[in-house]
């Protein structure tokens, strides 16, 4: 397991440094290193269930290999399949990306790839406009699995070439004291204040978030501190878990690192990635701000404490810890902001500077033994969450790769301009309907690029610029973390307290009011996206948005009297963030 871990974290920064590697060899050997952990070291079964994994396994090998060595004959087939051979093959890879996709996240993804599938096989047949003329199996099979256009395209790209850098950083970061540097400064912070450990909880999820970009993994971690202490404390057991709910799934929009799905829309939209960080770090602060004013009036009204002055860590423990993310981030910022290298040069030098941090612990003591085994953690942990990740992106780019052979999105497209009437507003809202309905089945990543395809164009049309009509299609993929029915991240905060999942999720969706208002905010206050082009602008749009939002929360969540208090303010507060919007 180590030594497969250290083969694939040493062959994603081994792509950074060696220049141009051809796609149908770098990707299909990204994928060979992902199967392992899906089929071979994936959750144990029966007998039968690990050798039928196995099975999968060993052909998926098979086929990533021969594409890789057969690169040069397959590029002269521009897409086509020839021989039985090879339609065996198309078909036996699609289907191991299905099964895979299906052991690493469950069954909805791989079914929306099949209905994709089968849309492009017999869609021909369809009566109206959503019909297709027909396209050659050969081509639509060989176009899928031995050229660039579904397995192989951009979106396995960007899961090479970027997300698994970023991936190896967080992991490297938060392996050694990293971790336990985010939550003493948390602590430190906001432990003092009233409901001090939720406050903790949102502050150290928005730390620990901006590495790892996963919220079952910010849950999983942050939650481990947070959640003990404030049911110690006497908090509801509802509220505790939807602040750590609510508080991790942040993590996927919080700069520097965020969510596999930003990487994306930098390779979609075709810009650098320090313009995506400055473009989501204001929305991102006013989702923590919403979460904190929440938690705030939630304390106020039921008069929550905070923590005892000895669970506080003392001032010379903090910054004797702080090194530990302040010099990897350092080195990753630096580079980012003042030199001309890519963001993966960037990530690997942070990556070098975290794994030589993991040789000394809080006190600076070395020891080489204690040094490999945290190397070795982390290199297993990287190699997992890059396999999870390919799982998603490579089933994925089979649904947009349909999507591009047969022209749905842009009869989808068509549909959803002719049922919003031109009308922008209700473009949104029918946008992020179709975000929250497919959110709940498949991935944030997954939702992000299927529905920015198809709604993304529309919404364009509709006057949008690119850059607010992606972010705001990948906010409202988030809703599914805290919306019910499915809120995966109310799941496991609620299970890790033992109580009853539906009031979390009634908690959770009063506490992050900011996932749903703040898309709309900076759609009615552009200036909120450009901090980089007029600072001042951004800033006041940013405190009206944030005044509007503590308005919001106070009508639905600090209100003590019933009558028409909870009404004006909620008024009151849509107003403040839609009226006289900003505009650069």
């Amino acid at each position: 397991m180590v030594t497969l871990a250290v083969t694939s974290v040493g062959y994603h920064l081994y792509l950074i440094f060696v220049g141009l590697i051809p796609n149908l060899i770098s990707r299909p050997i990204h994928l060979a290193l992902a199967l392992p952990w899906i089929f071979l070291l994936g959750e144990a079964g029966g007998r039968w269930q690990r050798r039928i994994g196995y099975a999968w396994g060993l052909f998926g090998l098979y086929a990533c290999v021969y594409i890789a060595l057969q690169r040069d004959l397959l590029v002269e087939q521009y897409g086509y399949l020839e021989g039985a051979g090879q339609y065996l093959l198309a078909i036996g890879l699609i289907l191991v990306v299905l099964e895979m996709a299906r052991r690493a996240i469950k069954l909805a993804l791989p079914a929306v790839a099949v209905l994709a599938l089968c849309y492009g096989l017999f869609g021909q047949h369809l009566p109206g406009e959503f019909g297709h003329p027909g396209l050659p199996l050969g081509s639509f099979l060989g176009t899928l699995t031995i050229a660039e256009g579904g397995l192989w395209g951009p979106l396995t790209g960007v899961s090479v070439n970027v997300v698994a850098v970023f991936v190896i950083l967080g992991a490297f970061v938060g392996t050694g004291e990293g971790g336990t540097a985010f939550m003493s400064l948390a602590t430190r912070a906001a432990g003092r204040y009233r409901a001090g450990a939720a406050k903790v909880s949102v502050l150290s999820s928005a730390f620990f978030g901006s590495i790892s970009g996963s919220a079952s993994a910010n849950v999983a971690s942050t939650g481990a501190i947070t959640l003990p202490t404030m049911q110690r404390l006497g908090y509801p057991p509802s509220f505790a878990a939807a602040v750590e709910a609510v508080a991790s799934s942040g993590g996927q929009i919080m700069p520097p690192l965020m969510g596999a799905g930003v990487f994306v829309m930098m390779e979609l939209l075709r810009i650098s990635y320090t313009d995506v960080m400055l473009v989501a770090l204001l929305p991102a602060l006013l989702f923590f701000f919403a979460a904190w004013a929440g938690v705030d009036l939630f304390a106020r009204r039921y008069g929550l404490f905070g923590m005892a002055p000895e669970e506080i860590p003392a001032t010379a423990l903090v910054v004797r810890l702080a090194p530990f993310f302040l010099l990897p981030f350092g080195i990753l910022l630096g580079i980012l902001f003042f030199t001309g290298y890519t963001p993966q040069f960037a990530a690997a030098g942070a990556i070098f500077a975290a794994a030589a941090l993991l040789l000394i612990d809080r006190h600076y003591r070395c020891s080489p033994r204690r040094w490999l085994s945290r190397l070795a953690d982390a290199s297993i942990t990287a190699a997992r969450q890059i396999a999870t990740i390919a799982s998603i992106i490579i089933c994925a780019g089979l649904v947009i790769g349909v999507l591009n052979q047969t022209g749905l999105g842009v009869k989808v497209t068509s549909v959803i301009l002719s049922m919003a009437g031109g009308q922008l507003w209700i473009a949104l809202l029918l946008t992020a309907l179709a975000c929250l309905i497919l959110g709940m089945e498949v991935p944030t990543t997954a939702a992000y690029v299927i529905c920015v395809s198809v709604a993304g164009p529309a919404l364009q049309e509709l006057g949008l610029a690119p850059l607010q009509a992606h972010l705001f299609v990948f906010w409202y993929a988030l809703l599914s973390t805290i919306t019910p029915p499915v809120c995966g991240t109310v799941f496991i905060a609620a299970g890790m307290l033992q109580t009853p999942w539906v009031p979390v999720a009634g908690q959770a969706m009063r506490l992050g009011l900011g996932l749903y208002i703040v898309p709309l905010a900076f759609i009615a206050n552009p200036a909120l996206l450009y901090p980089g082009e007029a600072l001042l602008l951004a800033l006041a749009a940013m405190f009206k948005v944030a005044l509007g939002i503590w308005m919001l929360s106070r009508a639905l969540i600090g209100g003590r009297n019933g009558g028409w208090s909870a009404p004006l303010w909620f008024l009151s507060g849509l107003a403040v963030i839609f009226l006289y919007g900003l505009a650069l």
